[in-house]
């Protein structure tokens, strides 16, 4: 039986949540180790306490790490008792894609778990055989029920308002480097299946320098059933211009679950950011790769002074109640994302 079947769903991220999930930097000299590894642990520590303030974070890591991991955690003033440490191997940070995406029973409230296969956004970083294992890991370590799913999907490839519809790109769910076996409509029936829901809305692609093909939480976000926030760039010299363009046409035309259109609110992308020489010439920097949280929200700033002000305003408007917090983001979106990207809510 699939979790629909079974009365399961997965709720919008702005529902109670029990904890956040992250998998801590491995020392990979590639991305994380080696010169960088202590950069990136105390920016991992720091996002770490800054889940903390709000909630439980449980973090990914092998065992011999947990020390140290605590250690750093310790200095960057993270609640102690809501650091919890899982003996779980992996090969990459980027949990909302390979991590556990959480459902949860209409009737009883239990949560459960969606196993659904991950290849590394196409076979692009081998290896991920330790990724691929994490959503199990998670399930049995909770003692939760495990749904596997037969099918490549990431969790930044998919956005939910908890009301049926889900949020997603054809350049990722549809790419042949996923699923070559399936086509539109298979893939819409296992999301159904899957996750509960009845609607599948599709954007046509993402930002420049997205490993991923195009990740929805770098496009297009819902803050609440009604209300998407959505990417464009002002610049006006970038192919970004013509893509964010023709994704918010789409959501333009999207109906809402009341069937009328989506109210659209516009947040420019930052400044190019760039570094020279790295592999990728524009890094995909966007606001809307925000982690909704119990009580918070945090943001990714990118040292755009007027830019980050911006977005955090806008944010605080459009999720009144919740305390927006930045988070100093360039260095970690060298590697290909930020906050939403390496972080995956557990709901309550």
């Amino acid at each position: 039986m699939n979790a629909a079947a079974a009365g399961y769903a997965m709720p919008p991220e702005w529902a109670p949540q029990e904890a956040v999930w992250l998998s801590w930097p491995v020392d990979d000299p590639r991305h994380w180790g080696g010169a960088k590894k202590d950069l990136m642990w105390s920016k991992f520590a720091e996002i770490a306490a800054g889940i903390s303030r709000f909630e439980p974070v449980r973090i990914n890591a092998p065992g011999a790490d947990h020390a140290a991991i605590a250690a750093a955690c310790n200095r960057a003033k993270a609640v102690p008792e809501r650091v919890e440490l899982f003996d779980h191997p992996h090969n990459d940070v980027w949990c909302r894609d390979h991590g556990p995406i959480f459902v949860k029973h209409h009737g009883t409230g239990d949560t459960a778990v969606t196993d659904w296969g991950f290849n590394a956004w196409g076979g692009k970083f081998p290896p991920w055989d330790l990724d691929d294992a994490i959503p199990s890991r998670v399930a049995a370590a909770l003692g939760k029920r495990l749904f596997k799913q037969d099918m490549i999907l990431e969790g930044g490839a998919i956005e939910i308002n908890g009301t049926g519809q889900l949020l997603t790109t054809e350049a990722v769910l549809l790419n042949p480097n996923r699923n070559p076996h399936l086509g539109r409509e298979e893939i819409e029936q296992r999301l159904r299946d899957g996750l509960g829901v009845s609607e599948i809305l599709w954007l046509k692609q993402g930002i420049e320098g997205d490993d991923t093909d195009g990740h929805i939480d770098d496009l297009a976000r819902f803050v609440d059933e009604e209300t998407i926030l959505a990417c464009i760039d002002l610049s006006g010299t970038t192919e970004n211009r013509k893509v964010l363009a023709n994704n918010l046409g789409r959501l333009r035309d999207f109906q809402s679950p009341k069937k009328r259109p989506f109210e659209i609110i516009e947040i420019p992308l930052p400044e190019a950011c760039e570094v020279p020489g790295w592999r990728l010439p524009v890094l995909p920097a966007s606001y809307v790769n925000f982690l909704i949280v119990n009580g918070g929200v945090l943001v990714p700033t990118f040292r755009q002074g007027r830019n980050d002000d911006r977005a955090l305003g806008m944010i605080r408007e459009l999720l009144p109640g919740r305390e927006v917090v930045g988070i100093d983001c360039l260095d970690l979106v060298e590697e290909g994302g930020t906050l939403h990207c390496i972080s995956q809510q557990q709901p309550a």
